[in-house]
């Protein structure tokens, strides 16, 4: 384990973005940083990362649920959401892990709020039944404009988010931009612009602060 002392208590950080901004790749390139320094690492994604979240996973993503509605579909995430928080999160924190989370409730409020108009005061009051009473420390929001991100999430299968195309996309990322602005001590933006490894540099700086000798990796 890091010397960084807060961890002691663990470490949550969550990865944003729209489709197709490549936050996912970037996940999996952070947990090997944070593996290379030691950290006890748990990795997962939302909706998903239990049992029961996976089943929830399945039917909000399933592009033949077209009929869902826009209350539904926020229910579903909170649900998902909050299983996850209780079953895997929460305890991996108080065991002084570090949790990386491939989206949290950050995302509902880009979706749900700007995306798909729901009142963001109810998406924030969902926000805080589902994730139980657990924020992160740091969250990465990875920007990418929206064409060239939708572009790249569509070239093979696309799930029923992915299907709303461009003009939602670009709502979602109003709503990202509109986070940063709201909360700028926890929130950070990353470019995602460039390669693989340009993005994963520009990530290590942006927890430099939180994790001591991640900027250092790979000089």
């Amino acid at each position: 384990m890091s010397k960084n002392t807060r961890t002691s208590q663990g470490l949550f950080i969550t990865l944003e973005g729209v489709d197709g901004c490549g936050k996912s790749t970037q996940a999996s390139l952070l947990r090997e940083d944070l593996k290379a320094l030691n950290f006890d690492v748990v990795f997962v994604r939302e909706p998903g990362g239990t049992a029961i979240s996976e089943q929830i996973r399945d039917v909000v993503l399933n592009p033949k649920n077209g009929a869902m509605c826009d209350e539904c579909e926020l229910l579903l995430y909170e649900a998902s959401r909050a299983q996850l928080v209780e079953e895997v999160i929460r305890p991996a924190l108080a065991s002084g892990k570090v949790v990386l989370c491939d989206r949290f409730y950050d995302s509902t409020y880009a979706y749900q709020a700007a995306g798909r108009g729901l009142d963001t005061d109810l998406v924030h009051h969902a926000n805080r039944l589902g994730s139980c009473g657990v924020s992160p420390d740091r969250t990465l929001v990875f920007m990418l404009e929206p064409t060239v991100a939708h572009a790249r999430a569509t070239q093979n299968d696309t799930d029923r988010l992915e299907a709303e195309g461009v003009a939602f996309q670009e709502r979602v990322f109003a709503g990202y931009k509109q986070l940063l602005q709201d909360e700028p001590e926890r929130v950070k933006a990353i470019d995602a612009d460039g390669s693989i490894d340009e993005v994963r540099t520009r990530t290590r700086q942006l927890l430099a602060d939180l994790i001591p000798g991640i900027s250092e990796l790979g000089e």
